[in-house]
């Protein structure tokens, strides 16, 4: 057998890809297949993508990518031939038959993350964050403070640009990835030297097959952590993601370093006392988050000073804070990098007040669990939520009983309303109202509020009834708020 020959430079990128096929032309194949174009006649000998369904902007990339030597293939259901390489898009199921069908002809089926990190320079360093909820926001945060801290860091993968679009452009020190389980399936090498998993419940399951090989693929963010001597942050205030830590515990014990973020009684627990783990990120006395790493204290800021709202954003800060002190980042510039960070979009965003009421856009909860979170954000106040859009399905008793424990009223809206409102038939909620779209919504929820009140659209469903995603959602309530607000001004 042909031994592979290793470009030195790089993290593991064989000297030569040999025939290669992309498959699917979203944002990260496309990515994938500009860095192979450029290779065509040196590492690539062939370069084929299979692009899925026609469209303007697709056939425009065809023509031009034809043009340099490409082969680019519409509409094809079954993949043949046989390539050395398949660079696989994340939105395409392992159980699709396209996926079977080009893992068929591949000699390996790997992720955009994956060709990426290989791609890497060989001293480049890699955050890898995953987790049902929270990762954006932890991803984004993790990247400033890495940047105030003077590195030259970029947030890359779900957020920002494609990993290997990052990579092709060479002037990333520390690459901070936002990874799906869609990503991570496909990951064989993938080494992070910070991997962090902040939660782990029901989502994506007809992709995956089942829950459990959902969670598989997003503990394969820690796969090869002892091969990179990397280090783990792992949300331990989460039961599932504590319960893989139990279960290391129990055979021979975690097998890499990792700091342990809150415990089973929630932030303020320090595994260090509870468990004897070596390090621990917690919220000490006074509501103040602080990092033990290798015996040293960094105590960081109090949570009030946070400009990020809920205890879920607490725990992001400290995952993100834990990533950046493993990293090399002093305690100073992490807490000035704290202090800093602004709310990203549509996640529990201010979104201005009308009149005394107080507006927040979190169009990104787009499932239960997410607006569990918002849910708790406004302590000690209750916000009137609305909830909507296309249903999920997903069991609502959860969201029912939070909302009788933290809400002052619910407007649900939208395809899922009467779905929501039979739920909420009967509950202790205050006050269970409906409407027919969003717009609506807002204005009866601004009926119902007094002032000092806060509306927050947490829909708990995805956009599609109304919207083509959930930005236009966030970005129309912000702008309905805004016209709301003018109104009383006149």
């Amino acid at each position: 057998m042909e031994q592979t020959t290793y470009l030195a430079d790089r993290k593991h990128a064989p000297a030569t890809l040999g025939r290669v096929l992309v498959l699917g032309l979203g944002k990260s194949g496309t990515a994938a297949a500009d860095y192979c174009l450029n290779l065509i006649g040196g590492r690539v000998s062939e370069l084929a993508v299979a692009a899925g369904a026609r469209n303007g902007a697709a056939e425009r990339w065809a023509r031009e990518a034809e043009a340099r030597g490409a082969k680019v293939l519409f509409d094809h259901e079954v993949i043949e031939g046989a390539y050395d390489l398949c660079i696989a898009s994340p939105g395409i199921s392992e159980h699709s038959d396209f996926y079977r069908s080009a893992k068929a002809a591949s000699a390996e089926v790997i992720s955009e993350v994956e060709f990426a990190w290989r791609e890497s320079a060989a001293d480049a360093r890699w955050v890898a964050i995953t987790g049902t909820n929270g990762k954006t926001t932890t991803t984004a945060l993790a990247c400033h403070l890495l940047c105030e801290a003077g590195f030259a860091a970029q947030a890359v993968g779900n957020i920002g640009d494609p990993c290997i679009a990052a990579v092709a452009a060479g002037a990333t020190e520390v690459y901070v990835a936002e990874v799906s389980s869609y990503q991570l399936a496909s990951t064989r090498n993938f080494a992070p030297d910070v991997a962090v998993v902040l939660n782990i419940t029901p989502d994506h399951l007809a992709w995956h097959g089942s829950l459990e090989a959902y969670a598989e693929a997003k503990w394969k963010v820690v796969a090869n952590l002892v091969e990179s001597d990397g280090a783990a942050v792992l949300n331990a205030c989460d039961g599932t993601v504590r319960a893989r830590i139990r279960a290391w515990r129990a055979a021979d014990g975690v097998p890499f370093p990792y700091i342990p973020v809150g415990g089973a009684a929630g932030l303020g627990a320090d595994m260090r006392a509870t468990c004897g783990a070596a390090n621990a990120a917690f919220r000490g006395d006074g509501g103040q988050l602080v990092v033990n790493l290798r015996g040293v204290e960094y105590p960081l800021i109090f949570v009030d000073d946070l400009k990020i709202k809920g205890g879920h954003n607490q725990q992001n800060a400290l995952a993100a804070a834990s990533c950046a002190l493993l990293l090399g980042a002093t305690a100073t510039a992490v807490a000035e990098g704290l202090l800093s960070f602004a709310p990203l979009e549509h996640r529990i965003e201010p979104a201005g007040s009308v009149g005394d009421v107080e507006c927040y856009n979190d169009s990104k909860a787009t499932n239960v669990d997410a607006t569990l979170v918002a849910l708790t954000a406004f302590l000690p106040k209750r916000p009137i939520v609305l909830l909507g859009g296309r249903d999920k399905g997903t069991d609502l008793a959860p969201l029912v009983a939070a909302c009788e424990e933290h809400a002052l009223a619910v407007v649900c809206f939208g395809e899922a309303r009467e779905r929501f409102a039979a739920a909420f038939a009967g509950s202790k909620v205050p006050e269970v109202a409906e409407a027919p779209g969003m717009e609506a919504a807002l204005d009866t929820a601004l009926a119902l509020a007094r002032p000092g009140d806060v509306v927050v659209l947490s829909p708990a469903c995805a956009s599609f009834d109304e919207f083509s995603c959930f930005e236009e959602r966030g970005d129309v309530f912000k702008r309905l708020v805004a016209d709301r607000a003018a109104r009383l001004k006149d």
